[in-house]
């Protein structure tokens, strides 16, 4: 896949995340009909706090010569920052206004720089096409257990 392609797909993720969620009621958006999964809330809020990590992590790969990038755990972050009370449409916002300001850092780079390493502290040496694809495909994931929730909730 050429970058300029992956880019496209990186950017093409919050519509499909909007449309997995859209005309979903307050109450749909925080049921959980599979017991011990997390709520369609949780997995907006999810997916919102990992596209900043995400976004850092690809920065510093690009300003950086080898960052050493931190992994994250998605429990501790869901249990610790509020993913209850949060508001399902300012994260959407978020989603889409980081992926749009990266996609302009990202093609602005030369093939050469999606080559670039950071070392992460979990999963050893990862370059910035790695990091892109990693994130381009995180949005999708989620969307097939969006759509499994959607289908028990009628």
């Amino acid at each position: 896949m050429q970058y300029s392609q992956l880019i496209d797909a990186y950017l093409a993720g919050p519509d499909l995340l909007e449309k997995a969620v859209g005309a979903m009621s307050e109450s749909q958006l925080d049921a959980v009909p599979i017991p011990g999964k997390w709520s369609t809330r949780q997995v907006i809020c999810h997916i919102a706090d990992f596209e900043l990590v995400y976004a850092d992590r690809m920065k510093r790969v690009v300003a950086v010569s080898e960052p050493t990038l931190f992994g994250g755990d998605p429990d501790v972050y869901a249990a610790r920052l509020n993913y209850e009370q949060r508001n399902v449409q300012e994260e959407l916002q978020l989603v889409k206004a980081i992926r749009v300001h990266m996609a302009r850092i990202l093609r602005s780079l030369t093939e050469n720089d999606f080559q670039r390493i950071g070392h992460h502290s979990e999963d050893g040496p990862l370059t910035l096409e790695t990091l892109l694809q990693r994130i381009t495909e995180h949005i999708p994931h989620h969307i097939r257990f969006i759509k499994e929730k959607r289908e028990l909730l009628g």
